[in-house]
């Protein structure tokens, strides 16, 4: 097992606010990593920089063997072209806290187009996909809906689908169970860890769900301004975490996981 995700000395700030400080991290190919703690603590930014929606201020990020933020050019590293961002986006997809689907495009529509624009796919070809992952995702019968027509609920396990249909490499899931009315969780968690059983695709999800973290990872780090605090499997950072912050993080969920 090779790593496919590795941040060397990262650091990342907005304004004032530092949000990740010289931070290391190496996620290997595969595996399922779940990131908590505090609001603010750099899991997002993490996401973001991987799916290069934010640059860093420091560091190198490398992902499956190249340089995510920079290029070598003459045995020098550069800052990466659009070009190059580009082509390493090509095997990372993200789902959002908000679902990000197309209004005017039907369920099917909104996972067919993403494959025939950018993944060059035949439309015929595309459209037997989005069956099969909308019937993975337990939505079949919902094609020719529209997604005003479905729940919060349905429209999330449409995007994890759309995701799904580009085959990436990475995935990455940012509190996608956030904006969703609670009785609506538990569908796009099962879903969630059926993909992890199933899949040998690596994936980050930033989550407060403790039980799904839990449940969902081979590894979970607990984050704290900025920095990895602790990080382990997942019996022992929830049922023996050897940090003092994250047992207070953790303090109101024992009992509940």
């Amino acid at each position: 097992m090779n790593k496919i995700i590795e941040f060397q000395g990262v650091s990342k700030s907005f304004g004032d606010l530092q949000v990740l400080e010289n931070l290391n991290l190496h996620v290997m190919s595969g595996e399922k990593l779940a990131l908590i703690g505090p609001s603010g603590s750099g899991k997002t930014t993490i996401l973001r920089i991987l799916m290069t929606l934010e640059p860093i201020d420091s560091g190198i990020v490398m992902v499956d063997g190249d340089y995510l933020w920079h290029q070598k050019t003459d045995n020098k590293l550069e800052p990466a072209s659009e070009k190059h961002l580009h082509k390493m986006r090509q095997n990372i997809c993200m789902v959002f806290q908000q679902f990000n689907l197309f209004p005017h495009l039907t369920v099917v529509d909104n996972i067919v187009q993403p494959q025939v624009l950018i993944k060059k796919s035949n439309k015929n070809d595309a459209l037997n996909k989005a069956e099969e992952l909308l019937a993975l995702v337990g939505l079949e019968g919902k094609e020719s809906q529209y997604p005003h027509q479905l729940s919060g609920g349905q429209q999330q396990r449409v995007a994890i689908a759309r995701a799904l249909a580009m085959d990436p490499k990475i995935m990455l899931f940012d509190e996608v169970t956030s904006a969703l009315d609670p009785e609506l969780v538990d569908e796009v968690l099962t879903v969630l860890h059926q993909l992890a059983e199933s899949t040998d695709t690596t994936m980050l999800t930033v989550t407060h769900e403790m039980n799904f973290a839990r449940d969902f990872a081979d590894r979970v780090l607990f984050f704290d301004k900025g920095k990895i605090v602790e990080s382990g499997p997942p019996d022992m950072i929830f049922t023996n975490p050897k940090e003092a912050r994250t047992r207070d993080f953790l303090k109101n969920f024992i009992g509940k996981i």
